[in-house]
């Protein structure tokens, strides 16, 4: 059974509130070095620890620099109105956008994640 995933982060508590918000999750467990997020009572779950040092990925990677080990693909509706909303809770687009139905973002730590319009 997957429980969830783990994810450094510089805060912790803060990445997963902004989390929490863009998924309308709730927070499940905080505590001083780790926070996390619960889409219910059952999971799954995104934990957040605390990571010393924390070097934000690179988008898109290059050599010698932090490169993103991985990334959450969101599906939604309305493509322009979840960027705004995104925007809105801290987080920022990126320059570079491979896709015409897919609008990579950063969260407030720096990890990419996509918004994914869905054309169904």
């Amino acid at each position: 059974m997957w429980w969830g995933t783990t994810i450094e982060a510089p805060d912790p508590s803060g990445l997963a509130k902004f989390y929490a918000e863009l998924l309308d999750w709730r927070m499940g467990h905080e505590e001083p070095g780790t926070a996390v997020v619960a889409a219910s009572p059952q999971g799954p779950f995104l934990v957040f620890q605390q990571a010393d040092g924390y070097r934000a990925p690179v988008w898109p990677p290059a050599d010698g620099d932090q490169r993103p080990m991985m990334h959450f693909d969101f599906q939604v509706g309305d493509l322009d109105s979840a960027v705004t909303e995104a925007i809105a809770l801290g987080a920022t687009v990126a320059e570079f956008q491979p896709r015409e139905n897919v609008r990579v973002l950063f969260d407030p730590a720096g990890h990419p994640f996509c918004l994914c319009r869905d054309d169904d």
